[in-house]
C-alpha cells in the first residue's frame, strides 16, 4: 500500500516554530517522549512534496528545455542578480519544506528504536540535503532533533563539500546497510534507492571512481528487486503508472494533501496551464530531438505534438495526483554509462548500456569510438530521456556545459540559486547570500 500521510500529530510536533531550525514550542510534547515514530517518519516523506514543483521549475525552466514569458518570472531565463524576486513562489517553499523534512528525519534518527525507520530517515535526510546543496551550494546543517533556539551557529552555512562528506554520503552509506528492498514497490526508501542516490551524488561531484560501485550495484540488483525498464516509455508517466517497475523512488502526491507549495504545481508549469508560461516549451528541445519529423518515440510523450508549446509527459488529467519521480532506472543506467566512460571502460561496454534505452525510443544503437564522442552522446541522451523531470539544469552545471548549451556566457555565480532573503533576515545575517545576488 502507498505511504499514509496521516501525520497531523507529527505536524503539530514539528512545524509550529519561528525558524525552520527552531525546536517545538514548549507547550507541545517533545518528540523524544514518543514511542512510535511512524507518524514522524511519514512527516519526513510528506515534506518532500513541498520541494517538487520548485525543483521542476529550477531544473527545466532555468535550462534550455522550458521558458518563462511573464515578468518577473522571465528572470529564470536571465542570468543576473534579480532572481531573488522569485523567493515567495520557488526558493522559500523549497527551503522550508526540506528543512522540515530534515527536522522530522532527525527526530526519527535520534529516537526511534527501529533500524529500518532510522535507515529510511537517513535516506530522506540525505535526499533533502542533496537537493539543498545542488540548488544553493553551502547551506546550514542541523543534525539535532531539538536544535537550540539560542545557539545560532547551527545557522552558519557549511560548504557543499562538507555537507556531502559529513552528512549526505554517511547517511546514504548507513541507509544502504539498514534497508532492504522489501517495501520498494510500496514507495518507501529502500536499499536500491540509497545505492542509486549515492551513485548520483558521486557523479554530481565528479567523483566517478566512487560512483562506479553503487551504480553497478543498482544495475546488478535491480531485477531481483523487481525494477526494470518498462517496454513503453509513455507508460512511465501519468497517475495510472505511479510506482511502475522503472521507478526506484518517487515522492508520492495526492490531490487531497495540502503541502508547502501553494502555487501552480509542476504538471501545470510543464503543460502551459500557468499564465506565467502559457507556452513553456523551448524550441531548442525540438531541435535536440532532430525536429518534428524525428523517429524518436519519446518525442510525442515529451512534447505536445499538436501545439509544440508544452510538455505532454505529465498528463493534465489527474495532474494533482501525479507522483514526482526522484530516481528511475534509466537515469541510473545513463549515469553508470557516463561513469564507465569517464573511468576508461571500452566504448563497446558503455554503448551496450545505452542500447536498451535507445531501442525503446525506436533508435538504432550508437557506433562511436572516442571517449569525448560517447560523453556527448550520453549527455544528449540524458536530455531527451529525462526532459521535464527537473534534471537538465543540474546536468549542465555538473558537466561544465552551461554556457555552451545556453548559447551565452553565464557567470558561474548564477549556477546556484539565491538563498531566500527571508531566511537571511530572520537569522539577522548569520545566514548569508550567494555571490551575485
Amino acid at each position: 500500500m502507498r505511504i499514509s500521510f496521516m501525520v497531523l500529530g507529527a505536524l503539530l510536533l514539528l512545524t509550529a516554530c519561528e525558524n525552520e531550525l527552531d525546536q517545538s514550542p514548549p507547550n507541545i510534547a517533545s518528540a523524544s517522549s514518543l514511542t512510535d515514530y511512524t507518524g514522524v517518519l511519514n512527516a519526513a516523506y510528506y515534506y518532500q512534496i513541498g520541494s517538487v514543483s520548485s525543483m521542476a521549475v529550477m531544473g527545466d525552466f532555468r535550462a534550455d528545455n522550458a521558458l518563462m514569458f511573464e515578468p518577473p518570472y522571465t528572470e529564470f531565463d536571465e542570468f543576473d542578480s534579480d532572481l531573488p524576486a522569485m523567493e515567495d513562489q520557488f526558493f522559500g517553499p523549497f527551503y522550508t519544506a526540506l528543512y522540515k523534512s530534515i527536522l522530522s528525519a532527525n527526530n526519527v534518527i535520534a529516537n526511534s528504536q527501529s533500524a529500518t525507520q532510522v535507515g529510511e530517515a537517513k535516506f530522506l535526510r540525505a535526499l533533502s540535503y542533496f537537493k539543498l546543496v545542488r540548488v544553493f551550494g553551502a547551506v546550514p546543517v542541523n543534525l539535532e532533533a531539538t536544535p537550540s533556539v539560542t545557539d545560532q551557529s547551527v545557522l552558519v552555512r557549511q560548504s557543499a563539500s562538507d555537507v556531502y562528506n559529513s552528512v549526505i554520503i554517511p547517511d546514504l552509506t548507513d541507509a544502504i546497510e539498514a534497508l532492504d528492498n522489501s517495501e520498494l514497490s510500496d514507495g518507501r526508501a529502500s536499499r536500491l534507492a540509497a545505492q542509486a542516490l549515492l551513485g548520483k551524488v558521486h557523479v554530481q561531484r565528479g567523483d566517478f571512481a566512487s560512483a562506479e560501485a553503487p551504480l553497478a550495484a543498482v544495475i546488478n540488483e535491480a531485477g531481483g528487486a523487481g525494477v526494470s525498464l518498462v517496454a513503453d516509455y509513455g507508460s512511465i508517466f501519468g497517475v495510472d503508472n505511479d510506482l511502475n517497475s522503472e521507478v526506484i523512488f518517487a515522492t508520492q502526491i495526492s490531490a487531497s494533501i495540502v503541502d508547502e507549495y501553494g502555487f501552480s504545481e509542476f504538471w501545470s508549469w510543464y503543460g502551459g496551464l500557468d499564465t506565467k508560461s502559457l507556452e513553456p516549451l523551448d524550441t531548442d528541445l525540438i531541435d535536440a530531438f532532430g525536429g518534428v519529423d524525428t523517429e524518436d518515440l519519446r518525442f510525442p510523450i515529451v512534447i505536445n505534438t499538436s501545439t509544440l508549446t508544452a510538455s505532454a509527459k505529465w498528463p493534465q488529467t489527474g495532474g494533482p495526483d501525479h507522483d514526482w519521480i526522484e530516481l528511475r532506472l534509466s537515469d541510473i543506467v545513463l549515469l553508470y554509462a557516463e561513469t564507465l566512460n569517464e573511468n576508461g571502460s571500452s566504448a563497446a561496454n558503455v554503448q551496450a548500456l545505452l542500447d536498451p534505452i535507445r531501442q525503446r525510443a525506436g533508435l538504432a544503437p550508437l557506433s562511436l569510438s572516442s571517449q569525448a564522442d560517447i560523453r556527448q552522446a550520453i549527455q544528449d541522451e540524458r536530455r531527451l530521456e529525462l526532459a521535464f523531470e527537473g534534471q537538465r539544469w543540474f546536468d549542465l552545471v555538473r558537466t561544465g556545459t552551461v554556457s555552451a548549451e545556453m548559447g551565452q556566457t553565464v557567470n558561474a555565480n548564477y549556477y546556484l540559486f539565491p538563498i531566500p532573503v527571508s531566511e537571511i533576515l530572520s537569522s539577522f545575517g548569520v545566514i548569508t547570500q550567494n555571490d551575485g545576488y
